[in-house]
């Protein structure tokens, strides 16, 4: 493996000084290879750059960097791909603290390095969120990792803020340090680098976009055709129509797109094109996998094509290395395929008759990402031999030995390819020994995804000759808690609220390096868990039509019964295994027009309006009236409570020692509540008892429909429609009251 020294960078005239032992001036610039898996030659190389970092805050760009690699490498097709990729962090120290028009117009403009500035640069006639970058600057920069080319690498400029912002031309910036900012990479990065476009329906937030008029646009993940027009004419994303999306829903038509609202659709509701959180869809990891793999040598190495070779030696050839498979080698003889997926193909074995034969060795890459054969044929390479049976291979000295490999810097994840490449004997096929707990194991590369390792750390070696290579197997999911805030009802997993609620998951993991964690509701795309988009240290807030922000809207859950699934992936790769919960969200208690709290003696009758007794307690019987409304929220009723025909009657969390009467309610919500006596609620519309315990008898006739538990027990001796356990209620349920269509 060929590892890059640090180089250093000084003054604001970019040329090549050595630091000061003191205190770096601003523009020095360290490069340090964070993953580093061939010659810059033959691998895509993504260049991370930070700007407005002083040297105090150094630490602060590579924990923001990361954090923004390893939320990369959860994400399809870079985690496959991560071999393919390798990653150089330049540390350039800045005079200034923070970057230019942060967060307005009206702001400091700094001088740094790179020039990095909102507002695309400070521009008023651009955008808030718009980061740019000086080019010319950042080019220089990058130029220091030798052996890269603008046509091999990609720069990822890191500002230091933690306002949202970014942008992805032939540069792609993002800012270092927002809740969601490691979302904003591989976003600029599927434009920089894989030439997709937005799937916006707007440019300027909060203002919709006009109608789309042009021709078919030349975007891959844009059309104006139907379904069933790309089906019958075979025309972009028809393959994967139908099909649940990796993003959330089906793969199908969705309106909106390329800044237009109507008039243009795209594949999938909801994707990292369209929506920051969620994974690319289908359609543009295809795109992806083809522009990652355009910036390799799918063939890195061979044997010389440029001159006929004698039959009496091996042919090698040396194919790039996904971490989650192999790619495929065919070897053919005349135009005869040779049997087995091999790297090597010792000539003598084949007993060729005199003269001359044509070898040619085919490496494809099988992966299920991509459809389209055109990208299939695109992703492939071929080398071609001409074998003479006159020539004799002289010998060429050359000696077995390991030459690169799985980096050993970091750990490997329980399932990855682990590979060697080796040099190339002419008449040897050098044979690397992995011992991986004991057990022996040939070949080029380890599938450890075969090997069902237990859990645990593992240590791998591979050795030839007397060269040995030394991996920790990182074979341990990472762990997710999570909190919620505090319900009106729960049992085990299941909980239930009448308003918003706020869930913070926490990922963990025995080994170092930044852990994401992910959510997804009632099935649908795995979602990236950033916080909260105003602090990454403020929990996810949902609520019934949402939270907006910046004209973006955050956290809609509708009404109703929903699960939420959660898990978490470390810094190898490893997946934890998702842990689910249920949630309910019933309607809120109407408005009070009337509020008692503290002590309320004697009786209390409620005979319009809505009468609230917060945490109240009242040492007598309470009686609600026809078209009159009740709300108790915790407290405590040392009395009987009565209601006939009452608009809406609420317990949440409160205590009645008295008898409890409730007839024909149109609303009647009885959840974590604690009745002493006897109850009987009888004609009531859609009633709802929930985690409530009834000490009395309690009596259930005549509701419509009969009342559910949300998931949540109780515990009653029931009779009638409460006897035995209460149904939890459909799916997708809105529990709220029916509303009189005259109203």
């Amino acid at each position: 493996m060929r590892i890059f020294a640090a180089l250093v960078l000084a003054a604001a005239t970019l040329s090549p000084a050595v630091a000061s032992a003191q205190s770096a001036e601003p523009g020095t610039a360290t490069v340090v290879p964070v993953q580093v898996t061939g010659s810059p030659a033959k691998r895509f190389n993504l260049i991370v750059m930070g700007d407005g970092y002083t040297e105090a805050e150094q630490d602060k760009f590579r924990a923001d960097t990361d954090r923004h690699l390893n939320v990369m490498w959860s994400i399809e097709p870079f985690k496959s791909y991560r071999n393919y990729i390798n990653v150089y962090r330049i540390d350039i120290v800045s005079g200034e603290s923070g970057v230019s028009c942060d967060p307005g117009l009206d702001a400091p403009r700094r001088t740094t390095p790179l020039s990095m500035g909102f507002w695309g640069g400070c521009n008023p006639n651009s955008v808030q969120r718009l980061i740019t970058v000086n080019n010319t600057a950042a080019n220089t920069y990058a130029n220091l990792v030798s052996g890269t080319t603008t046509g091999n690498r990609q720069i990822l400029a890191l500002a230091n803020s933690a306002t949202y912002g970014g942008a992805g031309g032939s540069y792609a910036t993002a800012s270092g340090s927002n809740s969601m900012s490691a979302l904003i990479s591989p976003h600029e990065l599927g434009h920089s680098l894989g030439g997709l476009q937005d799937e916006y329906d707007y440019y300027q937030r909060g203002v919709p976009g006009d109608t789309y008029t042009g021709q078919e646009p030349s975007s891959a993940h844009h059309t104006l055709l139907t379904e069933q027009q790309m089906l019958d004419q075979r025309r972009k994303w028809w393959r994967w129509v139908g099909e649940e999306s990796e993003s959330g829903g089906r793969i199908g038509r969705f309106e909106g797109g390329l800044y237009y609202t109507k008039g243009v659709w795209r594949p999938s509701e909801h994707s990292l094109m369209k929506t920051l959180g969620y994974y690319y869809d289908q359609v543009s990891r295809e795109v992806m996998v083809q522009r990652i793999t355009a910036k390799t040598m799918v063939i890195q190495d061979s044997t010389p094509t440029d001159a006929p070779v004698g039959a009496d030696r091996v042919l090698w050839v040396e194919p790039m290395r996904p971490v989650s498979h192999s790619l495929t080698t065919t070897w053919t003889v005349d135009g005869e395929r040779i049997d087995g997926d091999r790297d090597s193909l010792d000539l003598r074995t084949l007993e060729l008759s005199p003269g001359t034969h044509t070898v040619t060795a085919t490496v494809t890459d099988p992966t299920d990402y991509v459809r389209d054969p055109a990208i299939r044929d695109a992703i492939a390479r071929t080398r071609t031999w001409t074998v003479d049976t006159a020539i004799t291979t002289p010998p060429d000295g050359v000696e077995p030995e390991i030459v690169s490999s799985t980096p050993t810097t970091h750990p490997v994840s329980r399932d990855e390819v682990v590979y060697v490449e080796t040099t190339h004997p002419a008449t040897t096929v050098p044979q690397v020994t992995w011992t991986l707990d004991g057990d022996r194991h040939e070949g080029a590369e380890l599938d450890l995804g075969t090997l069902d390792l237990a859990a645990g750390t593992h240590t791998l070696t591979a050795s030839l000759g007397g060269q040995t290579l030394t991996w920790t197997v990182d074979a341990t999911a990472p762990t997710t808690g999570y909190e919620l805030s505090e319900p009106l009802a729960r049992s085990g997993d299941t909980y239930v609220y009448n308003g918003p609620f706020s869930m913070r998951l926490t990922g963990e993991d025995d080994h170092d390096g930044y852990v994401v964690s992910e959510s997804r509701v009632d099935g649908d795309g795995w979602f990236n868990y950033f916080g909260w988009p105003t602090s990454s240290e403020l929990p996810w807030t949902f609520t019934e039509k949402g939270t907006e922000i910046d004209s973006l809207v955050y956290g809609k859950l509708p009404r109703g019964r929903h699960t939420i699934e959660y898990r978490s992936i470390d810094a190898a790769g490893n997946a934890g295994t998702p842990g689910a919960f249920t949630v309910t969200t019933i309607a809120p208690p109407p408005a009070c027009t009337r509020t008692v709290t503290g002590a309320h003696r004697g009786p209390l009758t409620v005979t319009d309006g809505v009468t609230c007794l917060d945490g109240a307690q009242v040492s007598g019987p309470v009686t609600v009236g026809s078209g009159a409304s009740l709300v108790v929220k915790g407290g405590r009723i040392a009395g009987a409570l009565s209601a006939t025909a009452p608009e809406a009657v609420h317990l949440l969390g409160a205590t009645v020692t008295g008898a409890v009467s409730v007839t024909g309610a149109r609303e009647l919500t009885v959840v974590g509540a604690q009745l002493t006596g006897a109850a009987v609620l009888t004609g009531n519309t859609a009633p709802i008892l929930s985690g409530t315990t009834v000490k009395g008898a309690l009596s259930c006739s005549g509701n419509t429909p009969a009342p559910v538990d949300l998931g949540v027990p109780n515990t009653v001796k029931g009779a009638g429609q409460c006897s035995g356990d209460l149904p939890q209620g459909p799916r997708g349920r809105v529990y709220e009251a029916v509303q009189d269509p005259v109203k």
